[in-house]
């Protein structure tokens, strides 16, 4: 790789690499996207894709994503979402699950869905989608529908698992599964104007609290619905505690839920 480095490091402008230098090299080298961006920030240099990020976040720090596994459950209304905040923000490797397709009514708020992938597999979409944005980001496809039976093959290796499912049974066998493997999870849940976030860490309840007077059946989103607006504000608040969990930074929304309604234009914190 000493040739490499070499030519990335003449190449590299105010410690930047372009894109059409990182696709040569894969080119010339024989090797792929992936591959080149390791060595990249390998070297403390950094893609220009990612240099409006270094204001926040240092090239160790995208090192450190790059190197990172997240497993996202759910690939519709907040996963849409979420897969792609990841990939653009530099996730090496992205674990999609979900067993659904597309269909009619994922258009009005769904990121991945579009007339022309109505019937399609929303995990195939989801591989397409984000390596078409980040073709250094390796997504790995699961058409699973998440139980208790399949956790510990779908969550194997995760650094930071994201709850982006639709029921609340889910909910909890992810949160029992993420604390049996002693892998942190990050929560979301929305329904009309309204929705929370939560990061639930190795050995917590928070879920269990969230949810104590759960009867069965469906969540309320199934009575208030779901717009195009939510499922994005709080998919972005769920990836903001995806970054500060891989990287060790910040303040994690760890035993506090921030709930949100949008109609109001109100943000509450309530301690778990």
């Amino acid at each position: 790789m000493n040739a490499l480095q070499d030519l990335l490091r003449q190449q590299a402008d105010e410690g930047l690499i372009s894109w059409g230098q990182q696709q040569a090299a894969a080119q010339q080298f024989g090797l792929r996207i992936s591959e080149v961006e390791q060595e990249i920030l390998g070297l403390g240099l950094l893609p220009t894709r990612y240099q409006r990020n270094r204001q926040m976040i240092s090239v160790a720090q995208q090192r450190q994503l790059f190197s990172s596994r997240v497993v996202v459950v759910g690939a519709g209304g907040l996963g849409g979402y979420i897969l792609e905040q990841l990939a653009r923000l530099g996730v090496g490797q992205i674990v999609t699950i979900d067993d659904d397709i597309f269909e009619e009514n994922n258009l009005n708020r769904q990121l991945l869905s579009s007339p022309a992938n109505l019937g399609r597999v929303k995990v195939e979409v989801a591989v397409e989608r984000l390596t078409e944005i980040n073709p250094a980001v390796t997504v790995y496809p699961f058409q699973a529908r998440f139980e208790k039976q399949n956790a510990a093959k779908l969550l194997a290796n995760a650094d930071c698992v994201v709850d982006a499912v639709d029921n609340v049974t889910a909910r909890l066998d992810l949160a029992a599964a993420s604390r049996e493997l002693k892998i942190p999870l990050v929560h979301g849940a929305i329904a009309g104007w309204y929705g929370h976030v939560t990061t639930v860490l190795p050995g917590d309840d928070s879920l269990q609290t969230i949810y104590r007077n759960w009867k069965g059946g469906k969540g309320i989103e199934a009575s208030l619905g779901n717009p195009s607006f939510t499922p994005a504000l709080a998919a972005s608040l769920q990836v903001s505690e995806v970054c500060k969990v891989l990287l060790g930074q910040g303040k994690l929304l760890s035993k506090r839920k921030l709930s949100f309604d949008v109609l109001d234009m109100e943000m509450v914190e309530v301690l778990l």
